[in-house]
């Protein structure tokens, strides 16, 4: 399972993420209690071991200023997490290794998912970062074929129902996790991780959407 912890603020808080089997790490570029500065991104990304997504968050941002802050920062992937058109993440597949696309539950525009060209699909509450959960349900309007990866208000504690109920190729976290606002708490991050695989243990060897492979985290060219 790609677990993503985001909100990274510190080198520590990175580092743990990883200790404690996180695939990716999130630094959020867009307003934000979370928000750091490209450098202070930079700096942290430069310290992790090789194998770790290690991903810029952008809300409707020109593409060319997202390709340009995450390329300076030294991040693989980027994640668009405002109402970008499906020509941006197209266009910036063509720049990174990976391209995730945010939509808000029940947003119109989930359906038409695929047109975006994302590697996978973040459905999130409609108010990101209200540490609200949304209706798991609504994860079924996402296309056949696409990656999806649920967030919005999941911690420890919901996170083996959230992947029980949707059994997604991904998870994120930030709020759930941490001690204070761009703090990560490590009990909380380590709970997460665990309970996470232990659902997707539980659940069993899901099918691979139509025409869609899994990361293979020893083939990628991370790795």
């Amino acid at each position: 399972m790609f677990i993503k912890i985001c909100g990274i603020t510190s080198e520590e808080d990175a580092l743990l993420a990883v200790a404690m089997g996180a695939n990716a790490v999130g630094f959020v570029f867009a307003p934000s209690p979370r928000q750091v500065a490209p450098q202070v991104a930079s700096d942290i990304a430069k310290r992790l071991p090789g194998g770790v997504w290690t991903v810029g968050v952008f809300r409707d941002a020109a593409p060319q200023r997202v390709s340009d802050v995450a390329h300076g920062a030294g991040l693989h992937a980027v994640q668009l997490h405002g109402h970008e058109p499906p020509g941006d993440a197209r266009w910036l597949a063509t720049r990174f290794d990976m391209v995730i696309q945010a939509f808000a539950a029940g947003d119109a525009r989930v359906r038409s998912a695929g047109e975006y060209g994302a590697s996978a699909i973040l459905l999130d509450a409609p108010s990101p970062g209200s540490a609200r959960v949304f209706d798991w349900s609504l994860a079924s309007e996402v296309p056949p074929g696409q990656r999806v990866i649920i967030a919005g208000g999941l911690h420890p504690g919901n996170v083996a129902a959230a992947v029980a109920a949707t059994r997604p190729w991904g998870v994120d976290v930030s709020s759930g996790v941490e001690s204070r606002p761009g703090r990560k708490d490590p009990i909380k991050v380590r709970d997460f991780v665990a309970a996470a695989r232990e659902a997707l243990e539980a659940a069993g060897a899901r099918d691979v959407p139509t025409g869609v492979a899994p990361y293979d985290w020893q083939e990628d060219p991370l790795a």
